[in-house]
């Protein structure tokens, strides 16, 4: 759902409960054959469930240690008759909320709560009654179900598909997907591996096992993110693995160091994790203090649970370690040891190694413009899906010494809940608003009574890295006519423009071409004639055949002024204008001219720095602009002034201007004529 650029490392958060994780019952109307927790809906342990006052008297202690946010599950949450009084107290006064349910006991009432803020994740297990209702083992499952879904939908609750995958289901995946789709504009897979049963009870072991996938398709439904690393982007849960783990035994410490949340089970037991279900690593709040629980129960865990030999020579010597999903719990759940390797992940982190070392060369391509290297990546194929004639003209063989990434994906997130900080700029299409040094450009209709949100992307402070996340439309049209653009905006100043001011460089409304390896840039109204002092230039150098002069078109509309440590250089971009011809080529740059169709041929310097100063301005190309970003331009437009000598051109079309031109590139500013002091 956030390179090449120093990032400052802030220090570690204070070990804060900022989320509470809790289930509030493990019984569940469905009988699902894949689930490792359910009990029966009339099981005694009914009576052993903490009730509401006790549950807000924890809501209460959580939160006056920081608590903020919760994530409520069950079992089916909704079985409990008081779910509608515990969801509205956990939920009242939290910054946002999560909720994972069936939705076949959704009635209008609970329908009307759920339209407070927050993600609800509704699980969908089949496409069909008869699928739908084999994998819950419950007649009527898949109308419950889709009652639930049509409830939420008449009382304008938003939620977000969970697609559960399994043996039994996997046949109708493409139709569960459409399913899924017609029934809201958000969706995701729900975890496409299976963990095994907490009570270890062999029977119900034997059927989850019989609904895994193979490790091929688990890793399809739930690829690793090769595309964006460092601590910047980092999204991984903060107990996963990474390349250079310490060889340190104790299997929880990292875990409980790095976590900011908790878990709570339906008996009030607390601990760091909802997968851990061995008591002796569960503290009973109702003989304790949440308060204790937090600060000396769950930091004394990571001492007490040491990997020994079968560690240290299995999954603490793997390899594979830093592409595999075991994590201690797991190994618990499959074996009761919690340093047992689990055979299933391993064939799995075998497969996520293979697609890591295949995907660059099919989801990544590089660019070039301007001295910036752009790395574009996509979950779409490349070899099948390509870009425009003009785009594939700057793509690069592979990094270069500045780089920045576009990362694009094709679903719109739901932000309904979600504070993007201060909005700095709202004029359809475009909303901008900046939190905790990031950049949030949101598509926005036209009509303002319009909530949709049309598309989304998230740049961090010096827009060096983007996120961008686009409609399915988008993707349907990108695989009929490829990339038009880079970030698949209409244009792609919106980013170009700021990376280009922290670069001492601008965007000009110009045409520019190489004589002869120097560079000529060319500036005014949109019918002063650019595209015809081109043709122009081409002709002429046409007439003089091969061993006459060159002339090398960058481009007839947008082109790039940047002040090297070596000077002032003229770079090409992919956005024309009549002329078709683009090119990465940069050149010297030998002047900038101000162009005015006449009678007459004649080039004229100008030296009244303050007339260029804002006539430059005038052809700048302007993204949704900030202070900070105009201070920036300002400043290299001053210097050009300063540095690169500035002409009027009076023209016609007869092409006698040509020679003259060809000589100023030639020979560079004369005597008299305005340049730098």
């Amino acid at each position: 759902m956030l390179h090449g650029y120093s990032v400052k490392k802030a220090g570690p958060l204070p070990r804060l409960p900022l989320k509470g994780n809790i289930d509030l019952t493990y019984r569940c109307n469905f009988n699902c054959r894949h689930c490792w927790l359910r009990i029966p809906p009339g099981a005694p342990q009914r009576n052993e469930e903490i009730d509401l006052r006790e549950i807000t008297a924890i809501a209460d202690e959580a939160r006056a240690m920081g608590c903020r946010q919760w994530a409520i599950s069950g079992g089916e949450p909704m079985l409990r008759p008081d779910f509608p009084e515990l969801f509205d107290y956990l939920t009242r006064d939290a910054a946002t909320y999560s909720l994972n349910t069936n939705g076949a006991l959704i009635t209008p009432e609970i329908a009307r709560l759920m339209r407070r803020k927050g993600v609800k994740m509704v699980a969908l297990y089949g496409a069909t009654a008869a699928t739908y209702d084999r994998v819950t083992r419950t007649p009527g499952a898949f109308d419950a179900a889709l009652r639930g879904f049509s409830r939420l939908m008449e009382a304008g609750a938003g939620f977000i598909v969970q697609l559960v995958p399994m043996r039994d289901n996997f046949h109708e995946w493409g139709a569960m997907t459409a399913l899924a789709k017609s029934l809201s504009p958000h969706w995701r897979v729900g975890a496409p591996w299976l963990y095994l049963s907490c009570d270890r009870n062999p029977h119900r072991n034997a059927e989850i096992a019989a609904q895994r996938l193979p490790p091929e398709e688990v890793v399809a439904l739930d690829p690793p993110d090769p595309s964006s690393t460092g601590p910047e982007h980092d999204v991984r849960p903060a107990c996963a693995a990474e390349p250079g783990w310490a060889p340190d035994d104790r299997l929880f410490a990292r875990c409980i160091d790095h976590r900011r949340d908790f878990h709570i089970d339906p008996y009030g037991r607390m601990s760091f994790c909802g997968f851990v279900k061995d008591p002796a690593l569960r503290c009973d709040l109702r003989h304790g203090t949440f308060r204790d629980a937090w600060n000396e129960f769950i930091p004394s865990l990571r001492e007490r649970v040491r990997g020994g030999a079968e560690y240290a020579s299995n999954c603490g010597a793997c390899e594979l370690r830093s592409d595999c999903r075991w994590c201690a719990v797991y190994a618990y759940l499959e074996t009761g040891r919690y340093s047992a390797p689990v055979p299933y992940l391993c064939r799995i982190a075998a497969k996520e190694r293979e697609f890591k070392a295949q995907w660059p060369a099919r989801h990544r391509r590089y660019f070039q413009i301007a001295g910036i290297t752009v790395r574009v990546e996509s979950d779409l194929d490349f070899s099948t899906v390509g870009f425009s004639q003009e785009l594939v003209r700057f793509a690069a063989a592979g990094p270069g010494e500045d780089n920045v990434t576009l990362r694009h994906f094709f679903e719109v997130p739901d932000l309904r809940g979600v504070d993007l900080g201060d909005e700095l700029y709202r004029k359809p299409p475009w909303a901008i608003s900046r939190k905790d040094g990031r950049w949030y450009y949101l598509g926005i209709p036209a009509d303002p009574g319009d909530p949709r949100l049309l598309r989304l992307a998230v740049f961090d402070a010096d827009h060096a890295h983007a996120t961008m996340y686009h409609p399915p439309d988008d993707e349907t049209h990108v695989r009929k006519k490829g990339f038009q653009s880079l970030s698949l905006f209409p244009t792609d100043q919106i980013w170009l423009a700021p990376l280009l001011a922290d670069r001492h460089a601008v965007l000009l409304h110009s045409a520019a071409a190489a004589l002869n390896g120097r560079g000529l840039i060319f500036v005014g109204r949109s019918d002063a004639g650019k595209s015809t002092t081109l043709r122009l230039l081409r002709q002429a150098a046409a007439l003089q055949g091969p061993s006459g002069a060159s002339v090398e078109v960058l481009c007839d509309d947008r082109n790039i002024l940047r002040r090297w440590d070596s000077g002032w250089r003229v770079h090409g971009t992919w956005s024309h204008g009549d002329i078709s011809d683009v090119s990465p080529v940069s050149a010297p740059l030998a002047a900038v001219f101000f162009l005015q169709q006449a009678a007459c041929n004649r080039i004229e310097p100008l030296t009244d720095r303050k007339a260029v100063w804002h006539r430059l301005l005038a052809t700048l190309v302007k993204p949704m602009v900030t202070a900070e970003w105009w201070q920036k331009e300002l400043d290299v437009i001053e210097r050009l002034v300063r540095e690169v000598p500035c002409y009027t051109m009076r023209f016609d079309p007869s092409g006698e201007i040509v020679p003259a031109l060809f000589e100023l590139a030639a020979r560079g500013p004369t005597e008299g004529e305005f340049q730098a002091p």
